[in-house]
């Protein structure tokens, strides 16, 4: 259930931004979903993102800067020890300039170069780029 709020929301954002659009309203919300977000501002993808009533369903408004080409979370389970994360980077984004894996660890969220540095593993959520 929650994989799939959060690949709604992505899909929304992406759909927002080809379209053009300057902001988009994600509803329902997730704490993982404002985790990921939390990356994506951290990387430059989005340049805000406000939260409206998050104790209940809750809306997200993000502003869009422009630089999401794809993004998609997974809806199966994948895990990842700290050694496969490259590799599955390397699968799944197109180049190794630009693009991050959203990786779930005991650690928090994180994406994949935080989580190499950290050298921990865990399940993907999704990805972007």
């Amino acid at each position: 259930m929650g994989r799939r709020i959060l690949n709604d929301a992505l899909r929304t954002m992406v759909n927002a931004e080809r379209r053009g659009m300057a902001t988009a309203q994600l509803q329902p919300i997730s704490g993982v979903m404002i985790s990921f977000l939390n990356i994506m501002k951290h990387r430059g993808y989005i340049k805000k993102f406000e939260v409206f009533d998050p104790h209940r369903v809750g809306k997200i408004t993000v502003e869009l800067q422009g630089r999401i080409k794809d993004c998609k979370a997974l809806t199966y389970r994948q895990d990842l020890g700290a050694k496969e994360i490259e590799k599955y980077r390397t699968r799944m984004l197109p180049t190794r300039q630009w693009g991050y894996v959203v990786v779930t660890t005991p650690n928090g969220v994180l994406d994949h170069e935080e989580a190499i540095r950290q050298n921990v593993g865990g399940q993907v959520l999704g990805y972007f780029h």
